[in-house]
């Protein structure tokens, strides 16, 4: 069963023009990481935005890149399908130009990385203190999931 991608920006904010690349990208991703039936909403927003989300429920006063907050209610929609509500992922505009600068990848690479560390969260995993490092090859299974699936969309383009 497909899985339902809901794509929304934060009120005020500019929708990018490659948003509608968001829901098609995300349900390829799903489909690696073995969703089936679930629901997620990823939300773009500003930094002050995801830094009030960043204090609020982790006690960190300053805006990050993504944040992702695991539902897993289950509902019935108005055709009697039934879903699993895997969660959602916030996302910030602002801080995605800034992370491919310092990680020296194209703000596209940067944008899918960001969306499947969203999605592997909402999955459970995690990969406590450690995070990409350039020229270092990753340890947590997290972050080697992570690595698998971006070299599957390496030619996938978002932003063009």
């Amino acid at each position: 069963m497909p899985n339902r991608i809901l794509v929304s920006v934060e009120e005020g904010l500019e929708e990018p023009s490659w948003l509608k690349n968001i829901g098609p990208f995300m349900e390829k991703a799903c489909q690696e990481a073995s969703y089936d039936g679930q629901e997620i909403s990823v939300l773009f927003c500003s930094d002050s935005f995801i830094q009030d989300l960043n204090k609020q429920y982790r006690n960190i006063d300053s805006p990050t890149d993504v944040l992702s907050f695991e539902d897993g209610e289950e509902y019935t929609d108005e055709e009697g399908k039934t879903w699993l509500c895997a969660g959602d992922i916030v996302i910030s505009l602002d801080t995605l130009p800034k992370n491919s600068e310092y990680f020296k990848v194209t703000e596209n690479n940067e944008l899918k990385r960001l969306l499947v560390h969203g999605l592997l969260h909402l999955n459970g995993l995690d990969h406590g203190d450690e995070h990409v490092e350039e020229g270092k090859e990753p340890e947590c299974e997290m972050l080697k999931i992570q690595k698998d699936i971006l070299q599957k969309f390496e030619k996938d383009v978002l932003i063009g």
